[in-house]
């Protein structure tokens, strides 16, 4: 269990931040960008679980969130360091239990016959937000790879990444009553 005594602590105040082992790194470092980004995330999956949601979505909604608090914490605490037995991970079944969602929501949905644009119900486009505030999250991810090295980055907190971005596509189609209220686009429709 976690417990906060102290919101402020006043350690941030000079552009520094502390990671989950102790090390202090910039407040723009991408590590921290990363697990920035994860809460911003999970902020806005908040505000898809106020919408009216399809049945089943908001228990995985739900789940999804606490997934991202593991997420966050993940990258807060880089791979190899002393305090390796206590790091919180994403794991395979946390990926796999995203790939079944997939596969029951896309088994529901209309097929596509045109790349989907972002919008359809409020629901819809609050996911497909959901869906490139994710796949922003990744970006950062393998950027982070490239500037720490692999070793440094939980590999399943980045299939995880993409799996999350592909759930919360098929989900707000699904929130678009199934596929039929999908806006699609339509190549040089405006030329």
């Amino acid at each position: 269990m976690v417990k906060l005594d102290r919101i402020t602590t006043g350690g941030g105040d000079r552009g520094q931040t502390s990671l989950a082992d102790g090390t202090r790194v910039a407040k723009h470092a991408v590590r921290v960008e990363a697990y920035g980004g994860v809460d911003e995330l999970n902020s806005l999956i908040g505000v898809v679980l106020l919408e009216a949601l399809p049945a089943g979505v908001g228990p995985e909604l739900e789940r999804v969130q606490n997934d991202l608090f593991d997420l966050g914490a993940d990258f807060a605490m880089p791979p190899g360091g002393p305090y390796e037995e206590r790091a919180l991970r994403i794991g395979e079944n946390q990926v796999r239990r995203l790939e079944a969602e997939i596969e029951r929501v896309t088994g529901l949905l209309e097929p596509l016959e045109s790349f989907v644009l972002p919008g359809g119900t409020r629901a819809g486009a609050l996911l497909h937000l959901a869906r490139a505030t994710a796949r922003r999250i990744e970006r950062l991810a393998w950027r982070l790879v490239e500037e720490e090295g692999a070793d440094r980055v939980n590999p399943q907190a980045l299939v995880y990444l993409n799996r999350l971005s592909d759930l919360c596509f098929v989900w707000a189609r699904l929130a678009n009553d199934g596929g039929r209220s999908d806006r699609l686009w339509t190549p040089g429709g405006n030329r």
